[in-house]
């Protein structure tokens, strides 16, 4: 057939609802990230330590039940008693707050660099899609995983250990669940914005992820310089580290005291931080650029 009797028909099958139309873009992202096996292993073993720490729970309040078996001390009693201690010692600091930085290390430097650097960002805003839609779909991307490794673990130790502990222990202790889901949506927002600005800055994925590692180690030290040169806590503000940890640690338990920031200036360090992050990408996705 000769190309000028070919006509032009518009497609006329099902469209996509607009609101998820966004979501194109994390599920093509996804089976990118996940085709490594490295860091499928890594998720698996993020899983493994969850589920060793089920079977800890398990364990714990059933062992004292096995006839004969005598143990020293009540391990039931005790994790009742010591339950946000060690969610706070363990669980928290190995899987959320360090297996988080290590995906968001992995997985965030690369998720907008490759589109800049290939020109690819008109493509994708031409179509019915705005820069907030794409933002977002991007940032589902690492959100998801990181959900994996924070609350969705964290509140499956939280309702295990309330099962066999009991609706007493669940209304003393309810302030933990708080915890567990507010403090790591903030981790979340924190780690996905901060890994979105450096890819839309760094367009090389290793210098981004070392930008990103510096990101949350340099202010810190540049921080304590601060405070050891004119004695005071302000220079903390400036560390994303010590901020999310005060934040953090105050929805668990607001009498603890990780550093001497104080809170309501510790979340409004967070919240300058988010913006910026923001105004970055702001400026930086962009359908054209101008040259000059």
């Amino acid at each position: 057939m000769a190309v000028y009797d070919q006509g032009y028909r518009p497609y006329s099958g099902p469209l996509t609802p607009e609101w998820t139309r966004f979501l194109v873009l994390p599920r093509y992202a996804a089976r990118s990230v996940l085709r490594s096996r490295l860091f499928a292993g890594f998720l698996a073993a993020l899983g493994m330590f969850t589920l060793f720490c089920c079977l800890a729970i398990y364990g714990a309040h059933n062992l004292p039940q096995i006839p004969g078996l005598e143990l020293p001390i009540d391990l039931g009693a005790a994790l009742d008693e010591n339950f946000g201690a060690l969610y706070l010692r363990v669980f928290l600091f190995l899987e959320s707050i360090l297996g988080g930085f290590m995906i968001a290390i992995v997985v965030g430097p690369g998720l907008l660099s490759a589109d800049l650097a290939n020109g690819a960002l008109p493509l994708y805003l031409s179509r019915p899609i705005s820069r907030a839609e794409y933002v977002l779909g991007k940032a589902a991307v690492l959100a998801g995983l990181l959900s994996l490794v924070t609350f969705l673990p964290g509140l499956l130790l939280f309702g295990l250990e309330a099962y066999y502990a009991g609706w007493d222990w669940m209304a003393r202790h309810g302030r933990l669940a708080l915890g567990i889901t507010a403090g790591s949506l903030v981790w979340i927002a924190v780690l996905t914005l901060f890994s979105l600005a450096v890819s839309a800055l760094v367009r090389w994925r290793s210098l981004g992820r070392a930008a990103l590692f510096g990101l949350f180690v340099l202010p810190g030290g540049f921080g304590a310089a601060i405070d050891g040169l004119f004695g005071t806590s302000w220079g903390g503000l400036l560390s994303p580290t010590k901020v999310i940890t005060r934040v953090w640690v105050h929805l668990f338990d607001p009498a603890l005291e990780p550093n001497r920031l104080s809170v309501p200036a510790a979340w409004a360090s967070l919240a300058a931080m988010l913006a910026l992050a923001l105004l970055v990408l702001r400026r930086k996705l962009r359908a054209y650029e101008v040259v000059r």
